[in-house]
């Protein structure tokens, strides 16, 4: 009714309520909004918590997030970060590039810790090295179009984009679903696979 998307209110409420420079008041700011106000398709605090242990674990230098969206998994990537490390996140939409770039430096990160890419992810893939200076992922988050998940995953393959040991984190894969990938992780023999059980989010 107010002509304002929901990806813009939520970011208003954000403004107006989060602490600027602190990034896990703007990720609890944003839960806040999603737990009481409108449903947003944010990573959320229970599958943010294995997300954050995973970084922890492997402490990754470069990362890779697919599908930025509203900026929420990217803060938290950001946050979880090893000093010195650098996230480099692709959007396709421009409108919700708009407002993940505002979240992102809302929480206090500038563009030497994370590179924000607006456009699909089949054409960002093979630019990344040449135009973007990422040599390989240590870590990458898979948040976008579940049906982009392998042919994605295949791109990075065979543009040498993964790290040997490399850790690929895909959500919402038993559901909405992503099928096609998770047999080709399971069965293409390159990679050892564990689901991580969760709810959804909100």
């Amino acid at each position: 009714l107010t002509g304002v998307p929901r990806e813009q209110r939520a970011f208003q409420y954000v403004l107006a309520h989060a602490i600027p420079g602190d990034p896990r008041h703007v990720l609890q700011t944003f839960d806040q909004w999603g737990y009481r106000c409108e449903h947003l398709s944010c990573v959320g605090p229970v599958k943010g918590r294995i997300v954050e242990r995973l970084l922890y674990e492997r402490a990754p230098r470069r990362v890779l997030e697919l599908g930025t969206y509203c900026g929420y998994g990217t803060v938290l990537l950001a946050q979880a970060l090893p000093a010195g490390a650098r996230l480099y996140t692709v959007e396709g939409n421009p409108h919700h590039a708009a407002v993940a770039e505002k979240v992102i430096r809302l929480a206090g990160f500038d563009e030497q810790t994370v590179e924000l890419i607006v456009g699909p992810s089949a054409e960002v893939i093979p630019q990344l090295r040449e135009q973007h200076g990422l040599p390989k992922a240590d870590f990458v988050f898979m948040d976008h179009g579940k049906r982009c998940y392998l042919r994605d995953l295949r791109l990075l393959e065979s543009h040498q984009l993964l790290a040997p040991g490399a850790t690929v984190l895909a959500d919402n894969v038993l559901f909405p679903g992503a099928p096609h990938f998770l047999q080709y992780a399971k069965t293409c023999g390159k990679y050892r696979c564990k689901v991580h059980r969760a709810s959804l989010e909100y």
